[in-house]
């Protein structure tokens, strides 16, 4: 089952089935509905594109406020391509919103509720979390140097660790990003691939025997998700591919920098 469309007037944002349960909200942002200009039409998410903040801003208020998340609680990664995880308290609620940001992380983790966790992507893969059972939430960036990392492994195994998330509990959504048809590569994609996951990485690279690949990203964490403990039914897998629908999508790959950014957003929300 592919993700929901969902629209407010000419806000479209997508939701995943697998997250579609009651303690969370959560949303995946497209291009469409916001109030930036060319070349960061319309709904761009990310103030390090060159947008005018105050764009940025309203474009965040539109976007929350239809996912049902805290505009100026947002807790935003800055990320590095690396495998950290950092552990979001109260005391980080507004870093890279309304706050300097004083770390890097490509994976954030948290059991407060009311603090939303922010991940930035154009290609790259989102993947959102959540622990319905000890009530947390994560949401992790996933490069394809993260992707060969593990940041989405890394991200259950810190769940595990500070709130003693059960992994067969979680619920786990991949988003939209670059999907295999697009993602060709050179042999260092692949070979990374092959040095993290062997042989199981095998199905999801495609070698055309002339020096180029191409990758399944999105299906390699999934991969990690199931190596980490994650039930296979509890991972809902966006057929949607940013580089091929750019009416939709920023895409890094086709758009180079001149383009905005997407946002995938998850927020626990307090109990009743």
């Amino acid at each position: 089952m592919d993700f929901t469309r969902n629209e407010a007037g000419a806000l479209v944002w997508l939701t995943a089935p697998s997250l579609a349960v009651p303690g969370a909200v959560h949303g995946f942002s497209t291009r469409l509905g916001g109030v930036s200009q060319p070349p960061f039409d319309t709904l761009n998410l990310s103030f390090g594109r060159g947008d005018d903040p105050a764009k940025v801003r309203e474009n965040f208020g539109i976007f929350c406020a239809a996912i049902g998340a805290e505009t100026e609680r947002m807790v935003c990664a800055r990320q590095v391509h690396g495998d950290a995880v950092r552990t979001v308290t109260a005391d980080d609620a507004g870093k890279g919103f309304s706050r300097v940001r004083d770390y890097e992380a490509d994976g954030l983790i948290t059991d407060v509720p009311d603090l939303p966790l922010v991940i930035f992507t154009a290609d790259c893969i989102p993947v959102l979390l959540f622990d319905p059972v000890r009530r947390a939430v994560g949401a992790c960036h996933c490069g394809w140097r993260g992707t060969a990392l593990g940041i989405a492994a890394r991200t259950v195994e810190r769940m595990v660790a500070v709130y003693g998330t059960d992994p067969a509990d979680l619920r786990c959504a991949v988003g939209p990003g670059i999907s295999r048809c697009c993602f060709e590569t050179d042999g260092d994609v692949p070979e990374a691939m092959r040095a993290s996951l062997g042989a199981e990485a095998e199905p999801l690279v495609d070698d055309h025997g002339n020096g180029k690949f191409h990758v399944d990203l999105k299906g390699i964490n999934r991969l990690w998700l199931l190596r980490a403990g994650v039930r296979p039914e509890n991972i809902s897998v966006s057929n949607a591919c940013t580089a091929h629908n750019l009416d939709a999508f920023f895409s890094h790959r086709r758009m180079g920098p001149a383009r905005g950014s997407l946002a995938s957003v998850i927020q626990l929300v307090p109990c009743k």
